[in-house]
Protein backbone atom coordinates (compact mmCIF):
# COMPACT_ATOMS: atom_id res chain seq x y z
CA UNK A 1 0.00 0.00 0.00
CA UNK A 2 1.14 3.56 -0.66
CA UNK A 3 1.43 6.07 2.17
CA UNK A 4 -1.78 7.88 1.24
CA UNK A 5 -3.82 4.68 1.46
CA UNK A 6 -2.28 3.83 4.83
CA UNK A 7 -3.03 7.33 6.11
CA UNK A 8 -6.65 6.96 5.01
CA UNK A 9 -6.86 3.57 6.74
CA UNK A 10 -5.46 5.06 9.96
CA UNK A 11 -7.90 7.98 9.75
CA UNK A 12 -10.86 5.63 9.33
CA UNK A 13 -9.87 3.35 12.20
CA UNK A 14 -9.16 6.30 14.50
CA UNK A 15 -12.58 7.80 13.85
CA UNK A 16 -14.12 4.35 14.42
CA UNK A 17 -12.21 4.05 17.70
CA UNK A 18 -13.42 7.48 18.76
CA UNK A 19 -17.01 6.51 17.98
CA UNK A 20 -16.70 3.27 19.99
CA UNK A 21 -15.27 5.13 22.98
CA UNK A 22 -18.01 7.74 22.85
CA UNK A 23 -20.70 5.05 22.60
CA UNK A 24 -19.19 3.16 25.52
CA UNK A 25 -19.21 6.22 27.79
CA UNK A 26 -23.01 6.24 27.67
CA UNK A 27 -23.22 2.78 29.23
CA UNK A 28 -20.31 3.15 31.65
CA UNK A 29 -20.98 6.19 33.84
CA UNK A 30 -18.20 5.27 36.27
CA UNK A 31 -15.61 5.75 33.51
CA UNK A 32 -17.51 8.31 31.45
CA UNK A 33 -14.89 11.05 31.80
CA UNK A 34 -12.00 8.81 30.77
CA UNK A 35 -13.92 7.39 27.83
CA UNK A 36 -14.90 10.85 26.57
CA UNK A 37 -11.29 11.99 26.80
CA UNK A 38 -10.11 8.93 24.90
CA UNK A 39 -12.82 9.47 22.27
CA UNK A 40 -11.62 13.04 21.83
CA UNK A 41 -8.02 11.84 21.64
CA UNK A 42 -8.64 9.35 18.84
CA UNK A 43 -10.79 11.87 16.93
CA UNK A 44 -8.08 14.54 17.20
CA UNK A 45 -5.46 12.03 16.04
CA UNK A 46 -7.61 11.32 12.99
CA UNK A 47 -7.85 15.04 12.24
CA UNK A 48 -4.09 15.31 12.69
CA UNK A 49 -3.56 12.53 10.13
CA UNK A 50 -5.76 14.45 7.70
CA UNK A 51 -3.59 17.49 8.36
CA UNK A 52 -0.47 15.40 7.70
CA UNK A 53 -1.85 14.39 4.28
CA UNK A 54 -2.47 18.00 3.24
CA UNK A 55 0.29 19.78 5.16
CA UNK A 56 2.06 20.84 1.96
CA UNK A 57 -1.03 22.72 0.78
CA UNK A 58 -0.34 25.40 3.42
CA UNK A 59 2.65 27.77 3.40
CA UNK A 60 5.81 26.21 4.83
CA UNK A 61 6.31 25.47 7.71
CA UNK A 62 2.81 26.28 8.97
CA UNK A 63 1.07 23.26 7.46
CA UNK A 64 3.50 20.80 9.03
CA UNK A 65 3.51 22.73 12.32
CA UNK A 66 -0.28 22.67 12.53
CA UNK A 67 -0.47 18.97 11.62
CA UNK A 68 2.15 18.02 14.21
CA UNK A 69 0.48 20.20 16.84
CA UNK A 70 -2.86 18.44 16.29
CA UNK A 71 -1.28 14.98 16.34
CA UNK A 72 0.60 15.63 19.59
CA UNK A 73 -2.60 17.03 21.11
CA UNK A 74 -4.38 13.78 20.21
CA UNK A 75 -1.67 11.69 21.87
CA UNK A 76 -1.85 13.90 24.97
CA UNK A 77 -5.62 13.39 25.19
CA UNK A 78 -5.12 9.62 25.02
CA UNK A 79 -2.49 9.91 27.77
CA UNK A 80 -4.85 11.94 29.94
CA UNK A 81 -7.67 9.45 29.37
CA UNK A 82 -5.49 6.58 30.59
CA UNK A 83 -3.93 8.63 33.41
CA UNK A 84 -7.38 9.62 34.70
CA UNK A 85 -7.89 5.96 35.65
CA UNK A 86 -5.21 6.64 38.27
CA UNK A 87 -6.72 10.01 39.20
CA UNK A 88 -3.92 11.89 37.45
CA UNK A 89 -3.81 14.55 34.75
CA UNK A 90 -1.04 15.91 32.55
CA UNK A 91 -2.46 19.39 31.98
CA UNK A 92 0.62 21.50 32.69
CA UNK A 93 2.94 18.93 31.15
CA UNK A 94 0.80 18.83 28.00
CA UNK A 95 0.64 22.61 27.68
CA UNK A 96 4.40 22.83 28.11
CA UNK A 97 5.06 20.09 25.57
CA UNK A 98 2.79 21.71 22.99
CA UNK A 99 4.44 25.08 23.55
CA UNK A 100 7.89 23.53 23.06
CA UNK A 101 6.71 21.71 19.94
CA UNK A 102 5.34 24.84 18.28
CA UNK A 103 8.39 26.87 19.30
CA UNK A 104 10.74 24.27 17.78
CA UNK A 105 8.84 24.34 14.49
CA UNK A 106 8.81 28.12 14.30
CA UNK A 107 12.51 28.39 15.16
CA UNK A 108 13.42 25.74 12.58
CA UNK A 109 11.42 27.52 9.89
CA UNK A 110 10.96 26.41 6.31
CA UNK A 111 14.62 25.51 5.83
CA UNK A 112 14.49 22.68 8.38
CA UNK A 113 10.92 21.59 7.80
CA UNK A 114 11.79 18.12 6.45
CA UNK A 115 14.23 17.43 9.30
CA UNK A 116 11.60 18.47 11.80
CA UNK A 117 8.90 16.31 10.20
CA UNK A 118 11.07 13.24 9.63
CA UNK A 119 12.94 13.16 12.94
CA UNK A 120 12.33 15.82 15.61
CA UNK A 121 8.53 15.61 15.52
CA UNK A 122 8.79 11.98 16.66
CA UNK A 123 10.25 12.96 20.06
CA UNK A 124 7.04 14.25 21.75
CA UNK A 125 5.05 11.34 20.31
CA UNK A 126 7.55 8.84 21.72
CA UNK A 127 7.54 10.57 25.11
CA UNK A 128 3.75 10.74 25.40
CA UNK A 129 3.30 7.15 24.22
CA UNK A 130 5.85 5.94 26.79
CA UNK A 131 3.98 7.80 29.53
CA UNK A 132 0.72 6.23 28.36
CA UNK A 133 2.27 2.77 28.67
CA UNK A 134 3.58 3.66 32.14
CA UNK A 135 0.23 4.97 33.35
CA UNK A 136 -1.61 1.83 32.27
CA UNK A 137 1.11 -0.39 33.75
CA UNK A 138 0.83 1.18 37.21
CA UNK A 139 -2.95 1.59 37.18
CA UNK A 140 -4.06 -0.21 40.35
CA UNK A 141 -7.70 -0.41 39.23
CA UNK A 142 -6.71 -2.41 36.12
CA UNK A 143 -4.04 -4.69 37.62
CA UNK A 144 -6.21 -7.79 37.52
CA UNK A 145 -7.22 -7.49 33.86
CA UNK A 146 -4.93 -9.31 31.36
CA UNK A 147 -5.94 -7.06 28.45
CA UNK A 148 -4.09 -4.16 30.03
CA UNK A 149 -0.87 -5.88 28.88
CA UNK A 150 -1.99 -5.34 25.28
CA UNK A 151 -2.50 -1.63 25.97
CA UNK A 152 0.95 -1.43 27.56
CA UNK A 153 2.54 -3.38 24.71
CA UNK A 154 0.93 -1.34 21.93
CA UNK A 155 1.84 2.02 23.45
CA UNK A 156 5.36 0.91 24.43
CA UNK A 157 6.14 -0.41 20.93
CA UNK A 158 4.73 2.81 19.49
CA UNK A 159 7.01 4.82 21.79
CA UNK A 160 10.01 2.66 20.85
CA UNK A 161 9.46 3.06 17.10
CA UNK A 162 9.07 6.82 17.33
CA UNK A 163 12.05 7.08 19.64
CA UNK A 164 14.11 5.10 17.12
CA UNK A 165 12.87 7.39 14.34
CA UNK A 166 14.26 10.39 16.21
CA UNK A 167 17.50 8.85 17.53
CA UNK A 168 18.59 6.23 14.99
CA UNK A 169 16.95 7.01 11.65
CA UNK A 170 19.11 10.09 10.82
CA UNK A 171 22.23 7.91 10.99
CA UNK A 172 20.66 5.19 8.86
CA UNK A 173 19.53 7.67 6.21
CA UNK A 174 23.04 9.12 6.09
CA UNK A 175 24.50 5.66 5.63
CA UNK A 176 21.88 4.11 3.31
CA UNK A 177 20.44 7.10 1.48
CA UNK A 178 16.85 8.26 0.71
CA UNK A 179 15.38 4.73 0.28
CA UNK A 180 15.88 4.21 4.04
CA UNK A 181 13.78 7.32 4.71
CA UNK A 182 10.95 6.00 2.55
CA UNK A 183 11.14 2.61 4.24
CA UNK A 184 11.04 4.21 7.70
CA UNK A 185 8.03 6.30 6.73
CA UNK A 186 6.23 3.16 5.61
CA UNK A 187 7.08 1.36 8.87
CA UNK A 188 5.90 4.35 10.90
CA UNK A 189 2.52 4.58 9.21
CA UNK A 190 2.08 0.78 9.48
CA UNK A 191 2.71 1.17 13.22
CA UNK A 192 0.19 4.01 13.26
CA UNK A 193 -2.45 1.82 11.62
CA UNK A 194 -1.86 -0.97 14.16
CA UNK A 195 -2.00 1.59 16.98
CA UNK A 196 -5.29 2.99 15.67
CA UNK A 197 -6.81 -0.51 15.45
CA UNK A 198 -5.44 -2.32 18.49
CA UNK A 199 -5.40 0.41 21.14
CA UNK A 200 -9.11 1.39 21.03
CA UNK A 201 -10.18 -2.27 21.02
CA UNK A 202 -7.84 -3.17 23.90
CA UNK A 203 -8.98 -0.18 25.95
CA UNK A 204 -12.63 -1.07 25.37
CA UNK A 205 -11.92 -4.64 26.49
CA UNK A 206 -10.24 -3.36 29.68
CA UNK A 207 -13.21 -1.13 30.49
CA UNK A 208 -15.65 -3.97 29.88
CA UNK A 209 -13.60 -6.38 32.00
CA UNK A 210 -13.72 -3.84 34.80
CA UNK A 211 -17.48 -3.34 34.43
CA UNK A 212 -18.04 -7.10 34.38
CA UNK A 213 -15.95 -7.49 37.52
CA UNK A 214 -17.96 -4.80 39.28
CA UNK A 215 -21.24 -6.45 38.28
CA UNK A 216 -19.96 -9.80 39.52
CA UNK A 217 -18.87 -8.26 42.80
CA UNK A 218 -22.22 -6.52 43.17
CA UNK A 219 -24.04 -9.82 42.61
CA UNK A 220 -22.11 -11.24 45.56
CA UNK A 221 -22.65 -8.27 47.89
CA UNK A 222 -25.54 -7.75 50.28
CA UNK A 223 -27.30 -4.58 49.17
CA UNK A 224 -28.24 -3.40 52.67
CA UNK A 225 -25.06 -4.02 54.69
CA UNK A 226 -22.48 -4.02 51.85
CA UNK A 227 -20.98 -7.20 53.30
CA UNK A 228 -20.69 -10.33 51.19
CA UNK A 229 -23.81 -12.39 50.67
CA UNK A 230 -24.27 -16.13 51.22
CA UNK A 231 -22.98 -16.99 47.74
CA UNK A 232 -19.81 -14.98 48.21
CA UNK A 233 -19.17 -16.49 51.64
CA UNK A 234 -19.34 -20.05 50.38
CA UNK A 235 -17.41 -19.43 47.16
CA UNK A 236 -14.61 -17.24 48.53
CA UNK A 237 -14.57 -19.07 51.85
CA UNK A 238 -13.86 -22.37 50.09
CA UNK A 239 -10.92 -20.77 48.29
CA UNK A 240 -9.56 -19.29 51.52
CA UNK A 241 -9.77 -22.68 53.23
CA UNK A 242 -7.80 -24.27 50.40
CA UNK A 243 -5.10 -21.67 50.85
CA UNK A 244 -5.05 -21.98 54.63
CA UNK A 245 -3.21 -25.31 54.63
CA UNK A 246 -3.50 -26.84 58.10
CA UNK A 247 -4.80 -23.75 59.86
CA UNK A 248 -5.40 -22.08 62.11
CA UNK A 249 -8.92 -21.24 60.96
CA UNK A 250 -11.88 -19.81 62.88
CA UNK A 251 -15.56 -19.83 61.88
CA UNK A 252 -17.94 -17.36 63.51
CA UNK A 253 -21.73 -17.39 63.39
CA UNK A 254 -23.56 -14.21 64.47
CA UNK A 255 -27.25 -13.75 65.27
CA UNK A 256 -28.85 -10.52 66.51
CA UNK A 257 -30.82 -11.17 69.70
CA UNK A 258 -34.59 -10.58 69.62
CA UNK A 259 -34.32 -8.87 66.26
CA UNK A 260 -37.90 -9.72 65.34
CA UNK A 261 -39.09 -7.53 68.22
CA UNK A 262 -37.25 -4.55 66.75
CA UNK A 263 -39.05 -5.00 63.42
CA UNK A 264 -42.41 -5.59 65.07
CA UNK A 265 -42.22 -2.61 67.44
CA UNK A 266 -40.39 -0.04 65.37
CA UNK A 267 -40.71 -1.09 61.76
CA UNK A 268 -38.44 -2.55 59.12
CA UNK A 269 -36.63 0.72 58.41
CA UNK A 270 -35.36 0.74 61.98
CA UNK A 271 -34.48 -2.93 61.63
CA UNK A 272 -32.46 -2.12 58.53
CA UNK A 273 -30.56 0.56 60.45
CA UNK A 274 -29.76 -1.98 63.16
CA UNK A 275 -28.40 -4.41 60.57
CA UNK A 276 -26.28 -1.70 58.97
CA UNK A 277 -24.97 -0.67 62.38
CA UNK A 278 -23.91 -4.23 63.17
CA UNK A 279 -22.18 -4.62 59.80
CA UNK A 280 -20.19 -1.41 60.32
CA UNK A 281 -19.11 -2.46 63.82
CA UNK A 282 -18.16 -6.00 62.79
CA UNK A 283 -16.18 -4.73 59.80
CA UNK A 284 -14.39 -2.14 61.92
CA UNK A 285 -13.55 -4.43 64.85
CA UNK A 286 -12.53 -7.53 62.89
CA UNK A 287 -10.50 -5.66 60.31
CA UNK A 288 -9.88 -6.18 56.58
CA UNK A 289 -8.49 -9.69 57.03
CA UNK A 290 -11.85 -11.11 58.10
CA UNK A 291 -14.31 -12.38 55.54
CA UNK A 292 -17.76 -11.30 56.68
CA UNK A 293 -21.10 -12.03 55.08
CA UNK A 294 -24.79 -11.68 55.73
CA UNK A 295 -26.19 -15.18 55.15
CA UNK A 296 -29.77 -14.67 56.35
CA UNK A 297 -32.14 -12.03 57.73
CA UNK A 298 -30.27 -11.18 60.96
CA UNK A 299 -27.67 -13.93 60.59
CA UNK A 300 -24.05 -13.23 59.71
CA UNK A 301 -20.96 -15.38 59.27
CA UNK A 302 -17.26 -14.73 59.55
CA UNK A 303 -14.10 -16.58 58.53
CA UNK A 304 -10.63 -15.88 59.91
CA UNK A 305 -7.41 -17.54 58.79
CA UNK A 306 -3.79 -17.38 59.88
CA UNK A 307 -2.70 -15.28 62.82
CA UNK A 308 -6.05 -13.48 63.00
CA UNK A 309 -7.78 -16.82 63.66
CA UNK A 310 -5.76 -17.18 66.88
CA UNK A 311 -7.46 -14.01 68.17
CA UNK A 312 -10.97 -14.99 67.09
CA UNK A 313 -12.29 -15.26 70.67
CA UNK A 314 -11.10 -11.76 71.57
CA UNK A 315 -12.40 -10.32 68.30
CA UNK A 316 -15.81 -11.91 68.79
CA UNK A 317 -16.06 -10.57 72.32
CA UNK A 318 -15.01 -7.11 71.10
CA UNK A 319 -17.78 -7.16 68.46
CA UNK A 320 -20.39 -8.22 71.05
CA UNK A 321 -19.27 -5.56 73.51
CA UNK A 322 -19.14 -2.77 70.93
CA UNK A 323 -22.53 -3.67 69.49
CA UNK A 324 -24.22 -3.97 72.89
CA UNK A 325 -23.07 -0.47 73.77
CA UNK A 326 -24.32 1.07 70.54
CA UNK A 327 -27.59 2.92 70.18
CA UNK A 328 -28.58 1.61 66.79
CA UNK A 329 -31.53 3.94 66.24
CA UNK A 330 -34.00 6.29 67.92
CA UNK A 331 -37.75 6.08 67.70
CA UNK A 332 -39.46 9.04 69.34
CA UNK A 333 -37.93 9.39 72.80
CA UNK A 334 -36.97 5.74 73.20
CA UNK A 335 -33.50 4.36 72.59
CA UNK A 336 -33.08 0.98 70.97
CA UNK A 337 -30.15 -1.16 72.03
CA UNK A 338 -29.59 -4.62 70.65
CA UNK A 339 -27.11 -7.40 71.34
CA UNK A 340 -25.55 -10.21 69.36
CA UNK A 341 -24.91 -13.85 70.12
CA UNK A 342 -21.80 -15.43 68.59
CA UNK A 343 -20.76 -19.03 68.02
CA UNK A 344 -17.08 -19.77 67.41
CA UNK A 345 -15.45 -22.88 65.98
CA UNK A 346 -11.65 -22.90 65.97
CA UNK A 347 -9.51 -25.44 64.09
CA UNK A 348 -5.83 -26.35 64.01
CA UNK A 349 -4.48 -29.21 61.95
CA UNK A 350 -6.85 -30.93 59.52
CA UNK A 351 -9.52 -28.46 58.46
CA UNK A 352 -13.21 -29.20 57.93
CA UNK A 353 -15.23 -28.22 54.92
CA UNK A 354 -16.73 -24.75 55.00
CA UNK A 355 -20.19 -26.17 55.65
CA UNK A 356 -19.00 -28.37 58.53
CA UNK A 357 -17.05 -25.54 60.14
CA UNK A 358 -20.01 -23.17 59.94
CA UNK A 359 -22.34 -25.89 61.30
CA UNK A 360 -20.07 -26.28 64.34
CA UNK A 361 -20.13 -22.51 64.89
CA UNK A 362 -23.94 -22.60 64.55
CA UNK A 363 -24.20 -25.19 67.32
CA UNK A 364 -22.13 -22.96 69.58
CA UNK A 365 -24.37 -20.04 68.56
CA UNK A 366 -27.51 -21.91 69.69
CA UNK A 367 -25.86 -22.47 73.05
CA UNK A 368 -25.09 -18.76 73.34
CA UNK A 369 -28.71 -17.92 72.52
CA UNK A 370 -30.04 -20.41 75.07
CA UNK A 371 -27.91 -18.77 77.76
CA UNK A 372 -29.48 -15.35 77.21
CA UNK A 373 -27.44 -14.06 74.29
CA UNK A 374 -24.94 -11.20 74.17
CA UNK A 375 -22.04 -13.61 74.54
CA UNK A 376 -19.50 -15.71 72.64
CA UNK A 377 -19.65 -19.50 72.96
CA UNK A 378 -16.98 -21.81 71.57
CA UNK A 379 -17.67 -25.14 69.87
Amino acid sequence: MDLRTLYLLAIGTLFAGAAMMFWEHRSNPARSSALRTLAAGFAVLAIGCIGALYRRDLPSPYGATLANFIIVTGYLLVLNGVASLNGRRYGLFGAGLLACTVSAWLIAGAAWQEVMWNYISAIPIALVSALTAWEMWRCAAMKSFPTRHIVVGVTFIHAFLYGARAAILPWLVTAEGPPMQAFASMITIYAGVLYSMLLPMALLKVFREEAHGQLLKESMTDYLTRLGNRKRFFEEGARQLQGAGRGPVAFLAFDLDHFKLVNDRHGHQTGDEVLQSFAEIARSVMGPGAMLARIGGEEFAGLLTGEEARHAQALGEAVAQAFAGTIASRVGNSEITVTVSIGLAHYEGPLPSLGDGLAAADRALYRAKSQGGNRVETA
